[in-house]
Formats: C-alpha cells, sequence, structure tokens
C-alpha cells in the first residue's frame, strides 16, 4: 500500500458558487475577482440567500481601483440562480451564516463541498467617513483576492 506523503490535494475546482446575504457587497466581490483571475479555467457565480439590495457602489468603486468592473452586476438570489441554470457546483463558498445554513441545507442530497469564509460586513460601517467606510471595502477585497487565488490556483 502505498504512502502519501504530505497533505492530500484538493482536486481543481471547476466551478464555483458565492453566496452571501444579498449578492450586493461580499459575494459580488467574490465573483468579480474569481472571474477576473480565473474565469477562462473556472466557471464563477454569485448569489444571495434574499433579494432587495442593489449592488453597492462603494464595493464597486473598491473593485475598479484594481481594474475589475463590476458595474454591470445584477444581484440574484439563490433561486433565481437555480431557476436559470440550476445549482452544479464542485463548490459553494459561503461568506455570511446565513448563506452558509443555506447552502448546507440545500446541498444534502448533492455531493458538493461547501467552505464557510466568515467575512467582515463593511456595510455596517454607515456611521463612518467616507474614507473609512472604503477602506473597509478594501480590506474586504483584498482578504478575498488572497484567499479565493490560494483556493482556486491549479
Amino acid at each position: 500500500m502505498a504512502e502519501e506523503v504530505g497533505p492530500a490535494r484538493k482536486k481543481r475546482v471547476q466551478s464555483v458558487l458565492f453566496m452571501c446575504n444579498f449578492n450586493a457587497v461580499r459575494s459580488l466581490a467574490a465573483e468579480a475577482i474569481a472571474r477576473h483571475y480565473f474565469g477562462k479555467s473556472t466557471y464563477v457565480q454569485s448569489a444571495g440567500v434574499r433579494e432587495g439590495e442593489p449592488a453597492d457602489p462603494f464595493m464597486i468603486a473598491a473593485l475598479e481601483e484594481i481594474g475589475i468592473d463590476a458595474s454591470r452586476h445584477k444581484p440574484r438570489t439563490l433561486e433565481q440562480l437555480e431557476e436559470w441554470e440550476g445549482l452544479n457546483f464542485d463548490l459553494i463558498v459561503t461568506l455570511a451564516p446565513e448563506a452558509h445554513h443555506a447552502a448546507l441545507e440545500l446541498t444534502r442530497t448533492n455531493a458538493v463541498d461547501v467552505e464557510y469564509w466568515p467575512t467582515s460586513d463593511p456595510t455596517i460601517l454607515q456611521e463612518a467617513s467616507r474614507d473609512q467606510r472604503l477602506d473597509a471595502y478594501r480590506d474586504l477585497r483584498d482578504g478575498l483576492i488572497f484567499r479565493i487565488k490560494t483556493r482556486l490556483k491549479g
């Protein structure tokens, strides 16, 4: 019997879904970043558990700073995504507790990996200055870039 050396290598992700509460900030950014770096080799989508929030202009601005255009993003719910194309993903990454619970419920009978990446919600800084708020969105963006590059590299 062959002995395995080092940690088990995860197979390359071919399709990923990023989920959050509204698909307007965190999952929007994760989708845009993953498409930017891995869009030719990995199918990428995002969705929210609930409907109602438009794409966040601070998140759009933070992405534009690094050359990623997410201005045409239309937030969609998990239900809408399922109706349009089904939910056939190798990996679902959840970015908020509510999304994680929904993903676990959804995948109970599917062979799909679900990972929870706790991420801060920059929208809670409503009373902060514009610069402080933008810094929070940049921190989120930069953290997602690191995690996505680490997780999706071939």
